[in-house]
C-alpha cells in the first residue's frame, strides 16, 4: 500500500490517506503477472471488464432508446490493418434529429482492453446525455508498438467525423474525446495532433475527458517538474497500479520516453487545446502527473475541470460501484460532458 501521508509527498500527499469505504478491499484485489501478456489479458477480461459488465449491466437502459453495432474499419498504418468500432446511437421518433458525438478510447496499458470494458456506461451515457457515441478498439502493444495505438485511435476519431449521418451526429453540437488510463493518454496526444490538423477545420473537437491518464514516461520527466511529482514514490506498490506495473505498460509500448507520442506533457505547445475535464486518484501513481498536466494546460489558457478522489486507487470504480466515492466519480464525469456539451461556461 502506499507509504504513509507525510510533508515529504507534497501539497497532494494528504489524497493517498485510505478512504474508509475503500480500506477494506485493499488487500484483497488480486496481483498481476509481471510479464506475461497473455495472462495479464485474461486477468483484465476476468477483471475489470467483467466487473465493468456486471456493475453497469444493472442499469443499462431499455434497448428501444438505442442501436448497437459493431463495424470493422480500415486503418492505413503503417501497418495496414482493420480495428473495430462499436457504435452507440440514441433512438428518436423524430426523422432526421442528430447529436453531439462522443469518441472513447478504453484503458488497459496500451497492452490489454477491448470496447466491452466500457460498453454498459457508454449505453447508459448515450441514453441519459443524447449523445452519438463511438468506441474504438485500437490495436495493442507489444504486437502494435506506438505509434499504431494513437494512430489507429485517430483514424477511428476521422471515421466518426465522416460518417456523422450514419450515427445521426452532429459534431456543431458537441464534438467529444475521452479515455481512460491508456486511453485518456491517447486522448491527450490526438487532442494536439487534431488541433494541429488542418483536416478538422469548421469541425473542431470542443471538450477532451481523461480518466486516471498517464502524460509522461517516468524517464522522461523534465528538471523542473521533478520537485512536485511525488506520487510514484508515495503509491510505489498500489492495489490497480503499481510503479512495476507502469513501466512494464511503458516498455510494451515502446518508442521514445521523450516523444510527444509517448509523453504528451512534453508537446511544446498546449495553448489552443479544448476545454478539457480530468478525474484523478489520489492512490495512483500517476496522481501527481495528472495534476501537474491539468495546471499547465489551465496556465495556457486552457479551460479545465480537475476532480480528485482521495484514498481510492487506479480503475477503483470498476471493482468497487457502490462506494460513495464511485459514485461521486459517476456523477462528476456525467457534469463534465455536460459542462462541454454547454460550451464550457467559466474562466480557464
Amino acid at each position: 500500500m502506499a507509504a504513509e501521508t507525510t510533508s515529504e509527498f507534497g501539497e497532494h500527499g494528504h489524497l493517498a490517506v485510505l478512504d474508509p469505504e475503500f480500506a477494506p478491499f485493499a488487500d484483497l484485489l488480486p496481483p498481476r503477472s509481471k510479464t506475461d501478456v497473455g495472462v495479464r489479458r485474461k486477468q483484465f477480461e476476468d477483471g475489470p471488464i467483467a466487473a465493468s459488465m456486471k456493475n453497469y449491466g444493472v442499469g443499462l437502459p431499455n434497448e428501444s432508446t438505442y442501436a448497437v453495432k459493431d463495424q470493422e474499419i480500415n486503418v492505413a498504418g503503417p501497418p495496414a490493418g482493420k480495428i473495430r468500432v462499436r457504435t452507440l446511437v440514441p433512438t428518436s421518433s423524430e426523422e432526421g434529429k442528430t447529436y453531439p458525438l462522443y469518441v472513447w478510447f478504453h484503458g488497459g496499458g496500451w497492452t490489454v482492453g477491448n470496447v466491452d470494458m466500457d460498453d454498459y456506461q457508454l449505453r447508459q451515457l448515450c441514453v441519459e446525455l443524447q449523445i452519438s457515441v463511438v468506441n474504438v478498439e485500437y490495436r495493442l502493444a507489444p504486437e502494435h508498438p506506438t505509434p499504431i495505438p494513437q494512430d489507429d485511435c485517430y483514424t477511428g476519431i476521422k471515421w466518426a467525423v465522416e460518417n456523422q449521418v450514419l450515427l445521426s451526429a452532429d459534431v456543431k453540437k458537441g464534438f467529444l474525446v475521452g479515455g481512460l488510463s491508456s486511453g485518456g493518454h491517447i486522448t491527450a496526444v490526438l487532442a494536439h495532433r487534431a488541433r494541429d490538423d488542418p483536416w478538422f477545420e469548421g469541425r473542431r473537437i470542443t471538450g477532451h475527458i481523461m480518466q486516471i491518464p498517464a502524460f509522461c514516461h517516468p524517464d522522461a520527466v523534465p528538471e523542473e517538474y521533478k520537485g512536485s511529482l511525488f506520487s510514484f514514490k508515495q503509491n510505489e506498490v498500489t492495489p490497480g497500479l503499481s510503479v512495476a506495473d507502469l513501466e512494464w505498460f511503458y516498455k510494451q509500448l515502446g518508442g521514445s520516453p521523450t516523444s510527444p507520442d509517448v509523453s504528451p506533457l512534453l508537446h511544446p505547445v498546449h495553448a489552443g487545446l479544448p476545454p478539457a475535464v480530468f478525474q484523478i486518484c489520489g492512490l495512483d501513481p500517476l496522481r501527481d502527473e495528472g495534476l501537474l498536466y491539468g495546471k499547465i494546460l489551465r496556465n495556457d489558457g486552457v479551460k479545465t475541470r480537475v476532480h480528485t478522489y482521495g484514498g481510492v486507487p487506479h480503475g477503483f470504480n470498476y471493482m468497487l460501484p457502490n462506494i460513495a466515492a464511485a459514485k461521486r466519480w459517476e456523477r462528476e464525469y456525467r457534469e463534465g460532458l455536460r459542462w462541454i456539451l454547454d460550451g464550457a461556461p467559466g474562466e480557464a
